[in-house]
């Protein structure tokens, strides 16, 4: 079994976002994945489409036209469509690798790490089933945005499954959701300028009284979109590591998710937040 709160305890986890990806390895893809567990990584983060046939794929819905040079969405195809194309690497050009099956990456996976399981309020149903199937609920992890309706469908359907909410500058339900049959973790917490209780330090240490993690997002989508008010992984290739991961760990998350598994890992050890 897989406790990310006894995980927390000595060390800052850290998150492979869609795995470790470059060359020819195309994100969300069991090779990344591996490629992410062989740098260290505690966490794997991946996203999962479906298949107008139902089908679970691991890939991230609207990324179709840069990632597999479709017009389509996955989700407006049969089995057939999505399984004839493959994916493209970091040169934009064809790959030999099809889109995953998230059940060959559950099982792929099974036994091996914490799995982040994105998207997953898109199709809770379908996900909740195929990792009841695999008999992973204890190696998973679900989140969803801070909404009543979320709540009630993980009290139903999968009250022990890790979860967490994604909170936008502003915390507004953590310590209700301690009083729901959920098996509430804590929050991944976006924000755009430090003027977010997210980037205080008494934010984090309430958490922590209550029991409760944090997440940190150390990635870049793109540079519209902030979600951790500029304290990213891009301030490692500038020779300022210690204004991004370091600024999120000297706050007090407990898990960052990066792009730069290997180079994280290495600069939080060198600092004394992991063994």
């Amino acid at each position: 079994m897989f406790d990310l709160r006894e995980m927390c305890k000595d060390k800052v986890l850290v998150a492979a976002h869609r795995g470790t990806w470059m060359g020819n390895v195309p994100c969300n893809t069991i090779m990344a994945f591996n490629a992410a567990l062989k740098a260290g990584a505690d966490i794997v983060e991946l996203d999962v489409s479906r298949s107008l046939d139902g089908t679970l794929y691991v890939f991230h819905p609207g990324t179709e036209k840069h990632y597999l040079h479709s017009e389509k969405l996955i989700a407006d195809m049969h089995d057939e469509e999505v399984q004839a194309l493959r994916l493209v690497n970091s040169d934009d050009a064809e790959t030999q690798y099809p889109v995953p099956l998230f059940d060959d990456a559950l099982e792929a996976l099974k036994g091996r790490c914490v799995i982040n399981v994105d998207k997953f309020f898109i199709y809770p149903k379908d996900i909740i089933k195929a990792i009841r199937r695999h008999d992973m609920a204890d190696q998973v992890l679900v989140k969803s945005n801070q909404e009543g309706r979320f709540y009630d469908l993980v009290e139903e359907l999968a009250p022990d499954f890790a979860y967490m909410t994604f909170a936008r500058d502003e915390d507004r339900d953590s310590e209700m959701l301690l009083n729901r049959n959920i098996h509430y973790l804590g929050t991944e917490a976006l924000f755009k300028t430090e003027k977010s209780e997210f980037a205080t330090r008494e934010y984090h240490e309430k958490m922590h009284r209550m029991g409760l993690l944090t997440w940190a997002n150390a990635i870049v989508f793109n540079y519209k979109t902030v979600h951790s008010a500029g304290h990213t992984d891009d301030l490692y290739t500038m020779d300022r590591a210690d204004e991004g991961w370091g600024y999120l760990a000297g706050l007090g998350y407990n898990m960052i998710q990066t792009d730069w598994v290997a180079p994280c890992i290495a600069y939080l050890k060198e600092k004394g937040w992991r063994k």
